[in-house]
């Protein structure tokens, strides 16, 4: 696993700050999440992503606006990494007209097409495809987007995954594929159903390079992305961005009591793996970015996180007409 020898000349205040404010907003987003649902606000499935948030902000950092990606169940960072409007994901996930898919998709199917966010997927691997779709299309269109389709370490276990991966290398697609591995697929350590092999290694079969990151560290997933997203855009094929991470709270929000870890694991990694602290770090390390200038954005990011549940509270609920639009068939 490789961890990134930061060049902090290389970015700009404003780069550092933007960054910072995604990996903030997205932290922030999903610890009001999890209050509001223990509250019951929240229907439906809901997995929170805090905990893997360099992934999501280093990743969509290298995307243009043009550009798509694919999510997971655990879709709220990767969405507002690519943009989204944070009231509109709000209200979606407290079921409200207003959100970004008008109240009907949930947490678990959050889309905004408009970012080029296609879509979270309760199904395991499911967006995986979806990444090869972008591509297909980019490349038949003869145009210079790229796909990002993110997977958890279990969703790279179903046979989508790969044939997926053989697609891409068979026509060169430029899509890049992201492995979070979090350490548990639900309930399952990755050292038993990946047997302790990285899931990059899979490229290996396909002619499709892969890179091994510490999914905690921005700028070494930020650095990964810059190659594997250079090269899709460049007509060079797809990669593999196998990152290593980890997830704050439980697989799913309301039940799983997480007696699958050990005792004091979750603190542990708040305490010792946190891509924030890591971040700030650095950053303020070095002196580009004072912690009171980090403070402000801090308080920016919260007075923005607080409208937006306050807007999705108030919003109205679906008219009961539209149950039957927004489907691809008639009967």
């Amino acid at each position: 696993m490789t961890t990134a020898s930061v060049v902090l000349d290389d970015f700009t205040k404003v780069q550092l700050e933007n960054a910072y404010r995604v990996l903030r907003t997205i932290r922030a987003f999903e610890e009001r999440v999890h209050v509001e649902y223990a509250e019951g606000n929240i229907p439906g499935a809901t997995h929170l992503y805090a905990g893997q948030e360099a992934i999501a902000a280093g990743c969509c950092a290298e995307l243009r606006p043009d550009d798509y990606i694919s999510s997971t169940h655990r879709g709220h960072g990767h969405a507002i990494a690519k943009g989204a409007d944070l009231t509109r994901m709000m209200m979606e996930l407290f079921g409200r007209e207003g959100g970004v898919c008008r109240g009907k998709g949930g947490s678990m199917h959050i889309a905004d097409f408009s970012v080029g966010m296609l879509g979270a997927n309760g199904i395991a691997g499911g967006g995986v495809p979806i990444g090869c779709g972008v591509g297909l299309s980019a490349k038949v269109r003869g145009t210079d987007q790229v796909g990002v389709a993110f997977v958890g370490d279990g969703g790279a276990n179903q046979g989508a995954f790969l044939e997926s991966l053989s697609l891409a290398s068979v026509w060169q697609l430029p899509v890049v594929f992201v492995v979070e591995d979090n350490g548990y697929a639900q309930a399952t350590a990755s050292k038993y159903h990946l047997r302790g092999l990285d899931v990059a290694r899979r490229g290996e079969a396909f002619g499709i390079p892969g890179a091994v990151v510490d999914g905690c560290d921005f700028f070494a997933v930020r650095d990964a992305a810059v190659e594997a997203v250079r090269r899709a855009r460049s007509g060079g094929g797809p990669s593999i961005i196998d990152c290593k991470t980890a997830r704050f709270f439980g697989h799913m929000e309301g039940f799983d009591q997480q007696a699958y870890r050990g005792s004091g694991e979750a603190e542990k990694l708040r305490a010792e793996r946190d891509c924030i602290q890591r971040f700030t770090a650095s950053v303020t390390g070095a002196g580009l970015v004072s912690p009171e200038e980090f403070d402000a954005i801090d308080r920016e990011v919260a007075d923005e996180i607080a409208r937006a549940a306050e807007a999705a509270k108030a919003a109205a609920d679906p008219d009961p007409a539209e149950l039957l639009t927004d489907v691809y068939v008639s009967y």
